[in-house]
């Protein structure tokens, strides 16, 4: 061995026996209890969100357009009108597609006929004053929305509700806890570690309830939106 590695290999065989000694002397685990808590908490939702089509067709693609960019702009100016704000409306959509006539030949092979061209434009709409949902639901068929009509229910600030789901988990969990550590005739000591994990709820939807030939509100019932918690525990035993 030359001189030049001398120096790290006395290095490394000083290492490992005091590498060695260390891990011997360092104390065991404590033994432990891991428990999941959950806690819900259910709250009314303050957002309606709606999504609205306005299919047209004609014989080109240019006239579907055109009509149906004049149903959209009457839609939009319509929900302006009726308090909506211009962050809330959203175009999320423009669809245009050809429709053909199929015919069967006696060969079996069919025949395509171009009989039209369909633009379909979607607009996203939030609504926070949720008393106008079934009014807007219904002014929209009236003025050219024919297709789409979903509408679901969310908060816009979930925070306070999260918060009281997460003090429902840890509660839940230490009294899991406890039957444990009593059951197992052993005492619960001090926590070492939390975890939690939250779970937003999907929009709650409501069907495409639109009334094409009545003229009253759409009647809409909002409900309620879950947030769930779900917490991981760990627990000394003494």
């Amino acid at each position: 061995m030359t001189k030049a590695y001398l120096p790290l290999a006395l290095a490394a065989a000083l290492a490992v026996p005091a590498a060695a000694a260390s891990a011997q002397s360092m104390p065991p685990a404590p033994p432990r209890i891991i428990v999941t808590g959950e806690g819900e908490k259910a709250v009314a939702p303050d957002l309606a969100l709606l999504s609205l089509s306005v299919m047209r067709e004609a014989k080109t693609a240019r006239e579907a357009l055109s009509a149906n960019n004049d149903a959209m702009a009457a839609v939009i100016s319509a929900m302006k009108a009726a308090g909506i704000e211009e962050r809330d409306l959203q175009t999320s959509g423009i669809q245009i597609s050809p429709r053909y006539n199929y015919t069967n030949k006696p060969d079996g092979s069919q025949d395509a006929e171009l009989v039209a061209y369909q633009v379909t434009n979607t607009l996203s709409v939030r609504i926070r004053d949720l008393d106008k949902a079934g009014d807007i639901l219904d002014k929209s068929v009236s003025l050219g929305v024919n297709q789409g009509g979903g509408i679901t229910f969310s908060n816009n600030d979930s925070s306070a509700a999260l918060t009281e789901a997460r003090k429902l988990a840890v509660k839940d969990a230490i009294a899991k806890a406890k039957v444990l550590s009593e059951a197992a005739g052993v005492q619960l000591g001090r926590v070492i570690e939390i975890a939690d994990q939250n779970f937003a709820p999907p929009p709650m939807p409501m069907g495409k309830a639109m009334s094409f030939d009545r003229a009253e509100a759409v009647p809409v019932q909002a409900g309620e939106n879950s947030y769930r918690v779900q917490v991981s525990v760990t627990f000394e035993i003494k």
